[in-house]
């Protein structure tokens, strides 16, 4: 049996009406390779804006894009914009600054 090297991607925001624009769905399966690949590899591979980024929810961890996402990895891309509380809640205002 082959082995699955895929990490479930979803998109939230402006990232979401970006996907669906372009004819995508909000979530996806994405292959991975089996050392993993950085967030913002992974998000670029799929054609995302980068810039717009602010954090990678990864198996209910928020993370800057340095995170290295593996294969089996539950991934979500949140744009800059969450409104006020929840950014610092979420930990993303973190995330955001980390890689700056």
């Amino acid at each position: 049996m082959a082995e699955n090297h895929t990490a479930t991607v979803r998109v939230f925001g402006m990232l979401r009406e970006f996907q669906l624009a372009r004819g995508l769905v909000a979530e996806t399966l994405e292959a991975v390779p089996p050392e993993g690949i950085s967030a913002a590899d992974l998000a670029r591979r799929m054609g995302l804006p980068v810039d717009s980024i602010e954090g990678a929810f990864c198996n209910h961890t928020i993370y800057g894009l340095a995170h290295v996402v593996r294969p089996g990895d539950q991934v979500a891309f949140v744009p800059y914009g969450t409104p006020g509380p929840h950014r610092y809640f979420l930990g993303l205002y973190r995330a955001g600054h980390e890689e700056r």
